[in-house]
């Protein structure tokens, strides 16, 4: 049986080429995507599954958890991909509440909101993988003012990983945080030094780890990093 892979954000940059990595590795891919066109299109040309998904909306996590329950009745690996970056020009004293609220929302709770609908899958088969897709901006060893919103919700996302990884401990369920790096993507602006596959390629490395992987670290390209 064909282990199953839930990829969020995945309708293009990142998040499409792991869900391509993943399904050469033959995993049974489920790309997710807000809009639902370019999520069907990516899908198809990829030749995975398709669910729609708002990170924002509970009722959309409920009903990717009844979808991913009823079509394949397990989820082996979880990779939370989906994130925004809003503040690039913005300043702790000055940036807007809004955009600070929607950012960790989007970044930090939203991967939190659904690790814990499909932890207890993953707990009754004794198996999971669950990457969080973090940053380097998240590291509380270089803090500073640049794009304060974003910094904070990958350092909450990292702590969050930390927890998670000592809630689930003794359990075959392995929860990482991994930077994919500075990647040539809509968000990492064509200056970024990395392709798309050499982003991907920590993400998937994280999420197909063995029985005696690490667990509760931060990494990138399979190299532990400092929080």
């Amino acid at each position: 049986m064909k282990k199953v892979v839930l990829v969020t954000g995945a309708n293009r940059g990142i998040g499409l080429e792991t869900a391509k990595q993943m399904k050469a590795k033959g995993y049974e891919v489920i790309l997710t995507s807000r809009d639902a066109k370019k999520g069907e299109v990516a899908a198809r040309d990829l030749g995975v599954h398709f669910h729609p998904f708002d990170v924002l909306s509970e009722k959309s996590i409920a009903a990717l958890k009844s979808y991913v329950e009823t079509e394949f009745g397990r989820l082996d690996a979880l990779i939370n991909n989906a994130g925004i970056l809003l503040d690039r020009n913005d300043h702790i004293l000055d940036i807007p509440e809004e955009k600070l609220r929607k950012t960790l929302d989007t970044n930090t709770y939203a991967p939190l909101a659904l690790t814990r609908a499909f932890l207890p899958m993953m707990l009754d088969q004794n198996y999971g993988r669950i990457v969080n897709v973090s940053s380097v901006l998240g590291q509380i060893i270089s803090f500073n003012d640049y794009t304060p919103a974003y910094r904070l919700s990958k350092l909450a996302l990292n702590g969050i990983t930390l927890m998670l990884a000592d809630a689930v401990k003794g359990k075959n369920i392995l929860i990482n945080s991994v930077h994919p790096g500075w990647v040539k993507t809509d968000m990492g602006g064509a200056e970024a030094p990395l392709g798309l596959e050499e982003g991907a390629r920590g993400l998937v490395w994280a999420a197909t780890l063995p029985d005696n992987g690490p667990q509760g670290g931060f990494f990138q390209d399979g190299k532990r990093m400092e929080w």
